[in-house]
């Protein structure tokens, strides 16, 4: 791929883009030239394709942003990954968030770095915090992943326990999650124990097959590689070359959180994952996650990720919803 810069003055701007594989075009422009016409709307730019060849118009800080977009897409795709409008969308946010300077993602370059690897998905970063989250994950032994509905909290912290079991780095990963509704009285629920904690897992289970094909779910759930714990169960274990990753935390109380977070044992990693505006713990109890934040912010070998209503990638509309109800 080539880039001739044919700028016409200080203010306007003009680059022509050529791509070696033709094979390629038709995922990087999208149905009817769609993801271009992304492009252009979202950064008010100019694209004519013309074969392999493409033409940016428009202004110069502009024109970066969608020179970067094309060229690391294009690397998506070499790479064999999807190229879709979120995509498109997370790339021209990270761009612009930074004073709008190239922002390195290249896939062929630093999959380790930037992209989490699962047998159905390769799984990327979509805005600042998300880039912050995926380092903290990479660099600590237990981080605290804490904001509202949509930021990806629970989405990457299962890619990355996902990943690390496929790549051997440990033996199994072990999801938890607080039963508040049921006061963590599991007993009085139908059916065996994973049909008992089934409906407060549900949004880690939608995770994990968006990950892995469903026959090696079963067949992993069979052999505990990946085991459902409720939280009520977690009590008297050490984990070993585990990833355990606890979900919903703003649910547990103060006993609970200590509980949990002292079952560590070696070769194992933990990230923690809650909302500390949407607490369902009865009145007068204080949750175990706002505990925990305040006692262990400071401690080596713990990192805290506060995603915020900007990190949200879902509906557009959740993201203002989130900013209403915040005030």
């Amino acid at each position: 791929m080539s880039t001739k810069d044919t700028s016409q003055n200080n203010n306007e701007s003009a680059v022509d883009m050529r791509f070696e594989d033709n094979r390629l075009l038709p995922l990087l422009f999208g149905e009817r030239d769609r993801y271009l016409q992304r492009i252009e709307n979202s950064l008010d730019v100019q694209i004519h394709a013309r074969g392999n060849q493409i033409s940016i118009q428009g202004a110069k800080k502009k024109i970066l942003i969608a020179e970067t977009v094309l060229r690391q897409m294009y690397d998506r795709l070499l790479a064999g990954q999807v190229v879709s409008v979120g995509e498109i969308d997370a790339c021209i946010r990270l761009s612009a968030s930074n004073n709008n300077k190239i922002n390195h993602l290249n896939t062929s370059k630093k999959p380790n770095d930037m992209f989490i690897s699962t047998r159905r998905r390769v799984i990327t970063p979509r805005s600042e915090g998300q880039v912050q989250y995926i380092k903290f994950l990479q660099s600590n032994d237990l981080v605290f992943g804490l904001g509202p509905a949509g930021t990806g909290k629970t989405y990457l912290a299962t890619a990355m326990v996902i990943s690390a079991l496929l790549k051997g780095d440990v033996d199994r990963i072990i999801i938890s999650r607080p039963a508040v509704e049921a006061g963590e009285k599991l007993g009085f629920l139908p059916g065996d124990l994973r049909e008992k904690v089934d409906p407060y897992l549900r949004p880690i289970y939608d995770a994990i097959f968006d990950m892995l094909p469903s026959d090696q779910v079963e067949r992993r759930l069979e052999s505990n590689e990946i085991e459902v714990a409720p939280l009520a169960f977690m009590r008297g274990r050490t984990l070993s070359r585990a990833y355990v990753l606890l979900d919903e935390a703003q649910n547990t109380t103060t006993e609970q959180m200590k509980m949990f977070l002292t079952r560590l044992g070696d070769d194992s990693k933990m990230i923690v994952t809650g909302d500390t505006s949407q607490v369902d713990l009865p009145r007068g109890t204080k949750s175990g996650l706002i505990d925990a934040v305040d006692r262990l912010g400071s401690v080596e070998g713990v990192a805290l990720c506060h995603l915020t209503s900007k990190d949200i990638m879902r509906h557009p509309l959740v993201s203002r919803i989130v900013r209403a109800y915040d005030g």
